[in-house]
């Protein structure tokens, strides 16, 4: 099955996977694998628990509402909307979090250490 992740501004493709199982999931892994930069990528929703996502270039990405507790450890979420998310036992060591938005998103047991974040980083809302 082919999974398209769109970038969420103009929905042009950004990465297309064919694969039987055919999930976000996979198809995330494979694009981080090939180092391809998802900026703008679509993906309020999804259930990436347990996806090994290290290093992936998520800036600007639309990830409200979905269940990241995966190894995003140094990812760049610049920008990227996790309002309401599930970042519980999620591994962001490393991860650069700037202008991310945070609005109730869930970072229970989230390893944070080394995470670059903004100085004045709202979590008003957010579950620790």
């Amino acid at each position: 099955m082919l999974i398209e992740i769109r970038e969420r501004f103009s929905g042009r493709v950004l990465f297309a996977h064919d694969h039987e199982r055919g999930t976000m999931r996979i198809a995330l892994e494979a694009a981080v694998r090939r180092r391809r930069n998802l900026y703008g990528a679509m993906l309020m929703g999804v259930n990436l628990t347990g996806a090994k996502l290290r290093g992936a270039k998520l800036c600007d990405a639309d990830l409200h509402q979905a269940w990241l507790g995966c190894d995003l450890s140094e990812a760049d979420l610049s920008g990227a909307d996790l309002r309401g998310a599930n970042l519980s036992n999620a591994n962001l060591q490393g991860a650069v979090l700037r202008c991310a938005h945070l609005d109730r998103t869930n970072l229970r047991r989230a390893d944070l250490n080394g995470a670059d974040v903004d100085p004045l980083f709202d979590l008003r809302g957010a579950i620790l």
